[in-house]
């Protein structure tokens, strides 16, 4: 018995040698007939044999790919309590500069339902606004809501405004009592023409810290003093303010950033001591700027500028001339827009320079 099932493994292992050999001298054959055929054909048929191969392969990485995610030994992943969710350690804007607020910007309007014992101030520190913020979105004359009632919820404070055939930011800005840097610092109002701002008839535009005036102003007292500043005064942080003027825009999650006005146009100097790492001009954005590395973790931005004193890699000392005040780039109206970071971080300067 033992002896006819060793001869009959000898034999099937024979049997799939001869056929194996066989199957592959058949498959090199019909490779160099294919090979000589595109040969011939000058690429006639390459091109579907390409393709044919491509389709091959995709097939076979996107059935495979699920696996290679799962056994990814570079990938560390962590289960959640929630059964069958897997959070990995990867941060698509890990290095994308940051605000130290951590607040998910909104772009657009939303509703929302009024619930059981909710009053305008509620829903406005839910949502980080004003209550007349919403009285003016909602064509409210009081503070009276009821349950169930749908409310616009603006993403920022101020004024929503629909843009009429003829209207600027200028006499829109002028219309809301504002700067109108501040409409342009906005980050999701869009315009149809970036350098001139140019707008669209019937467009929405937000009017961040806009007013609306009636005989009674409800937001009277609670609008920001426009406080003028001197350029070289010392901050608590180390660091003195850039430029002499008023600030027309304070730090917001959309803006991490003091804006200094000046008509005059004065110059404008480095906050610290430290090195030039950036000395240049863009046509949109920061415009003329300068960046400067404090050699302690921070540095500090300077944008907007009409006239650029110093060259990446020169050391400056603080309050030394960097530049002029202009008006180049993303603004309205001569002024300087100011940032201080550390790492990847936006800083709120006036924590810096008050």
């Amino acid at each position: 018995m033992i002896i006819h099932l060793r001869e009959f493994f000898t034999f099937l292992a024979s049997y799939i040698n001869s056929r194996l050999k066989a199957t592959g001298e058949f498959l090199e054959g019909a490779k160099d007939v294919v090979v000589a055929l595109l040969v011939v054909r000058r690429g006639k048929y390459s091109i579907s044999f390409l393709n044919t191969v491509f389709f091959t392969f995709s097939i076979i990485f996107y059935s495979l790919a699920p696996i290679v995610a799962e056994n990814n030994p570079f990938v560390r992943k962590e289960r959640t309590k929630a059964a069958g969710i897997i959070a990995v350690d990867y941060n698509p804007w890990q290095y994308s500069l940051q605000t130290e607020f951590s607040i998910k910007p909104r772009d657009k309007i939303i509703e929302y339902k009024a619930k059981k014992g909710d009053t305008l101030a509620k829903i406005a520190k839910k949502f980080g606004i004003t209550v007349e913020t919403i009285k003016w979105a909602n064509n409210l004359k009081s503070e009276r809501i009821r349950e169930g009632q749908v409310l616009k919820i603006p993403p920022v404070s101020g004024v929503v405004h629909k843009v009429k055939p003829g209207e600027t930011i200028y006499s829109i800005a002028k219309k809301y009592k504002v700067d109108p840097q501040k409409i342009v610092n906005f980050i999701f109002n869009e315009f149809a023409d970036p350098e001139t701002f140019a707008l669209r008839p019937g467009q929405i535009l937000y009017v961040p810290d806009g007013v609306i005036e009636e005989k009674k102003p409800v937001f009277a007292g609670r609008r920001r003093q426009v406080f003028k500043v001197q350029a070289g005064v010392q901050g608590s942080g180390g660091f003195i303010w850039p430029a002499s003027g008023r600030i027309t825009q304070y730090p917001i999650w959309y803006h991490m950033a003091l804006d200094i006005a000046n008509r005059s146009a004065p110059d404008i100097v480095a906050s610290d001591r430290g090195v030039v790492v950036i000395s240049t001009c863009l046509r949109y954005g920061y415009g003329c700027h300068v960046v400067i590395d404090h050699g302690n973790g921070y540095r500090t931005l300077y944008a907007h500028m009409a006239k650029l004193y110093v060259t990446v890699g020169q050391r400056v000392e603080k309050g030394q001339p960097i530049g002029k005040m202009g008006s180049t780039g993303r603004s309205t109206g001569t002024h300087v827009h100011f940032e201080i970071r550390q790492g990847r971080r936006l800083l709120n300067p006036l924590k810096f320079l008050k």
